[in-house]
């Protein structure tokens, strides 16, 4: 497509920017919602793996749960300690810029999940938050392994 074919496209209307705008709020939610079940698998996961190795259920040595959840919690330690900004709050900032509200958003869901994920500290904090918890996970691979079938 060339200029002068974008150039002649219709610019929409206000019904039409009003739901795309709805569209970027609700993916914007989506985008949170995704975010703190990531952060539930990372949490929550590792309290089952640890209450696994105590009650011994073996399910909690399944190698792919138990390196999912490895890569999972290296990948935020890699993020805290290069300083990138998570992809997730990335894309829901855009989204969330696109429907004309403010990151971190006003809708009650976006609002409600906020709350629980995001915390004000200095940054140091959250890298070493983030390395000592995967130290933890490090630690319980190396203590109680994944099975290795």
């Amino acid at each position: 497509m060339n200029i002068t074919q974008i150039a002649s496209l219709p610019i929409p209307g206000p019904d039409q920017q009003e739901k795309n705008m709805m569209t970027y709020s609700f993916f914007a939610d989506l985008t949170v919602l995704l975010h703190a079940l990531f952060v539930l698998f990372v949490v929550l996961g590792q309290l089952l793996i640890l209450l696994g190795w105590w009650r011994n259920w073996q399910w909690t040595k399944n190698r792919w749960f138990r390196y999912s959840h490895l890569v999972a919690i290296g990948y935020v330690v890699f993020e805290a300690w290069m300083g990138i900004t998570c992809p997730l709050t990335l894309l829901e900032n855009y989204l969330r810029t696109r429907a004309g509200e403010v990151m971190y958003g006003t809708s009650f869901i976006g609002y409600w999940l906020h709350y629980f994920l995001f915390y004000s500290a200095p940054e140091w904090v959250f890298t070493l938050t983030y390395s000592g918890f995967g130290l933890l996970v490090l630690l319980s691979v190396w203590k109680y392994p994944p099975s290795s079938g």
